[in-house]
């Protein structure tokens, strides 16, 4: 952690926040040498800019950094690399920039994936005030690192046994239940779908197909169930990627760690739920075994699939883990995956897709995310459509029957396995950022996450 919640400590130096409408104002209060400077210097108070202002001695008196608003939450994100190293505290001299937003953002700024290239230097420190608020903002934050950290690992490193353990890591700092079926007794355990797509994979080696579930909470409170993809590594199986295609495929299972990070949260916060996670990890591998287009299996809940293409498996692994989902009965279900192409199409990377059948709650969730600054979009889940994925000899197929509509016609799939009655969220997400912005790095990423959050405090805490 980067951001301590404590009194500032001696030779801590401040940082004065201001935006571009207010720093003429401002910068007319201060002492002609400081005003001067900040002149020189250039600073106009634009966001995620920033100014060092000397001392006469020639230490760092005074950090003066540019922010979009006084809440936003990356208003400081661009300091912890950029500012010496040393120790920071917010000024008064500014905007009274809230203390949460400031702990949010510091520390999504400090992160840097490190697991096999150190980082070139220590981010910055910041010291605040405890509160509730600044706690909580520091649970979302390392909840968001630790999504980060699973979608970067490569492969090698976090198959689905790999991500078992995280998910078992997760589970004993919460005291919550954990447990896996692994292999061939997802066969014996009636979940089929999950068991083909991975069975291809090399079982001795940790790849083997599971059901990872975890089991939080109180039996007398609402049941909140998250569903995450855990494809630990999509080769496209027998309908082989190309090589452009299959580079960033290590973050084909950035729905289970987002997944994972939203549960931490609602752990770590102790919300008023009965939470269960699951997560379907599976390799999509290549072998003499792998599962065939034209295949046709018979899922959890009944139904049997077509297979029209291996690289199509998303859906595949997800709706048996939806089917078991909901035999539990769940006040809300929430599934997360990074399950299309034509959801990126349409919507780039940094807006995942929301698909939803109650409109009000859709239209709530965007008018929120896009308040958080941590959005989403929401899509139709037009059943005019599902004709796309009927097929011939089997009662679904698990590829549309043309190039449009793909992200509407894999949701339509999803949608066959969650009762109608069940309150369900499916989020087509990227999980990943092509190009770095401050406080987000090229790399794994957590999203919608603060927006979910916000969504399940009001819905079980709030009403």
């Amino acid at each position: 952690m980067t951001v301590h919640l404590a009194k500032p400590a001696r030779g801590s130096v401040p940082v004065h926040a201001v935006d571009a409408d207010r720093f003429t104002d401002i910068a007319a209060k201060l002492d002609p040498a400081a005003r001067q400077w900040l002149k020189t210097v250039g600073f106009s108070g634009a966001p995620d800019t920033h100014a060092l202002l000397p001392a006469a001695d020639g230490k760092l008196q005074a950090v003066w950094a540019g922010v979009h608003d006084a809440a936003h939450p990356w208003a400081l994100a661009s300091l912890p690399k950029a500012l010496p190293p040393g120790r920071y505290h917010l000024g008064d001299a500014g905007l009274a920039l809230d203390a949460a937003a400031a702990a949010l953002s510091w520390e999504l700024g400090s992160y840097t994936f490190d697991l096999y290239k150190p980082a070139r230097r220590e981010p910055a420190q910041l010291h605040l005030p405890s509160t509730p608020e600044t706690g909580r903002a520091l649970i979302i934050a390392a909840a968001a690192a630790s999504t980060r950290d699973l979608v970067n690992t490569p492969a090698e490193h976090m198959g689905p046994g790999a991500l078992a353990e995280a998910v078992r890591m997760v589970a004993k700092q919460h005291g919550a239940t954990f447990k896996q079926i692994v292999g061939d007794k997802l066969l014996a355990a009636n979940f089929p779908a999950i068991h083909a797509v991975g069975r291809a994979a090399d079982a001795d080696s940790g790849r083997a197909s599971r059901l990872i579930e975890l089991n939080w909470g109180h039996a007398k409170h609402p049941k909140l169930t998250l569903v995450g993809k855990g494809v630990c590594f999509d080769t496209g199986g027998l309908d082989l990627k190309a090589a452009d295609g299959m580079r960033l495929m290590k973050k084909d299972m950035g729905g289970a760690a987002n997944a994972l990070g939203l549960a931490q949260m609602v752990m770590a916060l102790a919300l008023p739920v009965r939470l269960q996670l699951l997560i379907p990890a599976v390799e999509n591998s290549v072998s003499g075994n792998a599962f065939r287009p034209g295949d046709v299996f018979k899922t959890r809940q009944g139904l049997h699939i077509e297979i029209g293409n291996t690289d199509a498996e998303g859906r595949v692994v997800l709706c048996d883990a939806l089917a078991y989902g909901a035999e539990g009965k769940p006040d809300l279900m929430i599934d997360m995956a990074t399950l299309t192409g034509a959801a990126r199409v349409a919507l780039g990377p940094q807006l995942p897709a929301l698909f939803c059948r109650d409109i009000v709650m859709a239209r709530g969730l965007v008018d929120r995310g896009l308040a958080l600054h941590d959005p989403l979009w929401h899509m139709p889940l037009w059943r005019d459509y599902h004709g796309g994925i009927e097929s011939d000899i089997a009662d679904i197929v698990n590829t549309g029957k043309g190039p449009m509509a793909g992200a509407v016609t894999a949701a339509l799939f999803l949608e066959d396995f969650v009762p109608a009655k069940t309150d369900w969220l499916h989020i087509d997400l990227y999980a990943w950022n092509s190009e770095a912005r401050p406080g987000r790095p090229v790399g794994g990423e957590a999203q919608t996450l603060r927006t979910l959050l916000d969504c399940l405090e009001t819905r079980y805490t709030k009403a």
